[in-house]
């Protein structure tokens, strides 16, 4: 019992490390990424030992920075609701990754130990009912604020999410059709075969509507450029107008653990998982004929590492999106749901249905 509840302990802090760090890598992505497309050096001012990497030690800078910055609240605002809601907006994100499969089961000290925090059964729906008690956080923001700006942007915030919801429920419809089972694991295991001899079989190439709508979809919960209408910085109306210090950070760095959290799902749900094309147990099985052993612990290595460059893929994507492409008008924003991804979503369950009745 000890040994299972420390194990648990291990991958709990171990998937925080990760998800942290990557998020906290993720604002030097973004600072340098949007340097290159403008034509500017970026952020490379910090230093360690004269030393300064590209500006890799301007995150932790910033981080301390912040950390030290004055915790400011208004004298009109509630102070209880002020402080709770970077609070509830950053726990109901981080807690999505504890239903994130990082790669196979490993075997050690005589024990079959999966690399995920907890393989829930309805994993699926824990995450979607997470990221969607999120919007409480901007909802109690803006009106813990008492300003009429914030109160705006929270109210944008609330109508865009659970708009863009609807498509992005709609779009799983037909992966769990296709794989039918919502434990995460299950979805990615299935995802281990191959679709007409040679081409792995992932979601992507068995849902590609429904990938492109729950990616776009996706986006637009994580309310980055071009769906930034609950910040909306040149309107003054975000739903964080009032905040500073440590509780602004914390609103911050809850949207790149969004983009971490998409990432992870898309990986997961649509490009595989942890799989690693024509990748098995004991090696690589080409489709085309013959084979090359691979070591256990190398195969989890691998498996492990394809994960990661998935996920740091998709969230370099859109970091490049959100640098591309200007913000939609409000009006468009709601259009784009639901009159398009969402009728899109509906086509893409009834064609899933199609061609599994004619099969």
């Amino acid at each position: 019992m000890f040994a299972d509840v420390l194990i648990i302990l291990v991958k709990v802090v171990l998937t925080l490390t990760w998800t942290l760090l990557l998020a906290l890598f993720l604002t030097w992505v973004e600072r340098k990424e949007s340097a290159v497309m403008q034509d500017r050096i970026g952020a490379n001012r910090a230093s360690v030992f004269g030393l300064r990497l590209f500006g890799l030690f301007q995150p932790f800078a910033d981080a301390i920075k912040m950390l030290f910055k004055e915790d400011f609240a208004p004298t009109f605002s509630q102070r209880a609701l002020h402080w709770l809601a970077p609070t509830l907006s950053f726990f109901f994100v981080a807690v999505t990754m504890v239903a994130v499969p990082f790669g196979d089961a490993i075997h050690l000290f005589g024990r079959t130990i999966p690399l995920q925090v907890v393989d829930l059964n309805a994993a699926l729906l824990f995450v979607l009912a997470m990221l969607s008690l999120g919007i409480y956080g901007i909802l109690v923001s803006g009106w813990a604020s008492s300003n009429r700006f914030a109160l705006i942007g929270s109210l944008r915030g609330a109508a865009q999410l659970i708009s863009y919801e609807v498509a992005l429920g709609l779009s799983l419809v037909g992966l769990i059709m296709v794989f039918p089972t919502l434990r995460l694991s299950g979805i990615v295991e299935f995802q281990g075969g191959l679709v007409f001899g040679f081409l792995p079989k992932w979601g992507v190439f068995l849902q590609p509507l429904g990938f492109a709508v729950f990616f776009l979809a996706g986006m637009a919960e994580t309310k980055r450029v071009p769906f930034d209408m609950p910040e909306g910085e040149s309107e003054i109306i975000g739903f964080y107008t009032e905040y500073g210090g440590l509780k602004f950070g914390l609103f911050m760095f809850t949207d790149f653990l969004e983009v971490i959290v998409l990432s992870a799902l898309a990986t997961t749900l649509f490009f595989g998982g942890w799989q690693v094309p024509w990748l098995g147990a004991g090696g690589f099985v080409f489709p085309w004929g013959g084979s090359l052993k691979v070591a256990p612990w190398a195969v989890t290595v691998l498996q492990v590492l394809a994960f990661n460059i998935k996920v740091f893929f998709f969230c370099w994507l859109q970091v490049l999106t959100r640098w591309t492409y200007p913000r939609f008008r409000y009006d468009q924003l709601m259009d784009f749901g639901w009159k398009v991804l969402v009728p899109l979503g509906v086509v893409n369950i009834l064609a899933t249905g199609f061609i599994l009745a004619a099969r």
